[in-house]
């Protein structure tokens, strides 16, 4: 069967191989990938994953024969696949903790959105209370700072989206941003929260932003700069403020669940900026390291 696998050559990161049908085990389905999800981060740090195996986290497809033992969803239901090992194949072994059944009335391709990116940020963002709270959402244009806009809104909290230009603002007041800014000296807001996805000197800016008791999540570092903070800024009086790293990578059933209903509600909406085909792969990683893309990408496969 065709994969996208690792590559770690000039032409990389990812190529298309023949590879073996995969063989599952007694715990887990067989699922016929119809989508995929790009995620910025395991394309442009490929070099953790080892040259010549199968990538990719995100998908979604049908149930083509289930699991042996009786656990998880059955032949033929839809499902989604979420932070899930080897996705980018015409076919899966998954187990059922890696999966989420997809709702009626829920496009395939907008459940092969969720994964990483929606899931980070529901797990970060039920870190805490945030009705009547200020949260501030950097990297708001991407995948997941999309859903983060959307979630913090649901959620009860005043959203500020920060983008790197105002081309990248578009559709976020839609998406529930109170208030959308290209640069933090555009407001005197003080945040509960922050959700960074963008790293480097950004951070260190955002420190200065942080009410009492705040805090600051990294999730991502798309900018690939250092983050300094200068001498002394850490040191504060008052309610202590806490800087939180994350890299959760535990199966996601729950949390894709609780997404897929939400969207099958009419609540939360996939951002699919770009739809194309998995053959025209290449053009779609170029079009997401150029930062050309508002939300995730999701290709079908043939």
């Amino acid at each position: 069967m065709r994969a996208l696998v690792v590559d770690h050559g000039e032409a990389g990161p990812i190529r298309f191989a023949d590879v073996d049908e995969p063989v599952p085990s007694t715990g887990e389905a067989l699922v016929e990938i119809r989508h995929i999800g790009l995620n910025f981060g395991e394309l442009r740090y490929v070099r953790q994953w080892p040259a010549g195996a199968v990538h990719g986290h995100d998908a979604a497809g049908v149930v083509v024969r289930a699991a042996s033992d009786g656990s998880g969803p059955p032949e033929g239901a839809r499902v989604a696949l979420g932070l899930a090992p080897y996705a980018w194949a015409e076919r899966v072994a998954v187990g059922p903790a890696w999966l989420g059944a997809v709702p009626e009335g829920v496009d395939l391709a907008d459940a092969a959105a969720l994964g990483i990116a929606g899931v980070t940020a529901l797990r970060v963002l039920r870190k805490r209370s945030l009705l009547a709270r200020d949260v501030l959402v950097t990297g708001a244009s991407g995948g997941v700072g999309h859903f983060a806009v959307q979630l913090a809104s649901l959620a009860g909290a005043r959203v500020t989206a920060l983008v790197g230009s105002p081309d990248r603002a578009a559709g976020l007041r839609e998406l529930g941003a109170d208030e959308v800014l290209t640069d933090l000296a555009e407001t005197e807001d003080r945040f509960d929260l922050v959700l960074d996805t963008v790293g480097g000197p950004l951070p260190a800016r955002a420190w200065s932003s942080l009410a009492e008791g705040g805090s600051i999540h990294l999730v991502g570092f798309s900018s690939g700069q250092d983050t300094t903070f200068p001498s002394g800024t850490l040191f504060g009086f008052g309610e202590p403020r806490t800087i939180a790293t994350y890299g959760d990578m535990t199966p996601p059933s729950e949390e894709l669940t609780d997404l897929l209903g939400l969207v099958a509600a009419g609540r939360l909406v996939a951002p699919v900026g770009l739809r194309g085909d998995w053959k025209d792969v290449d053009d779609a990683v170029q079009a997401l390291f150029a930062r050309k893309v508002h939300g995730k990408i999701v290709l079908d496969v043939a």
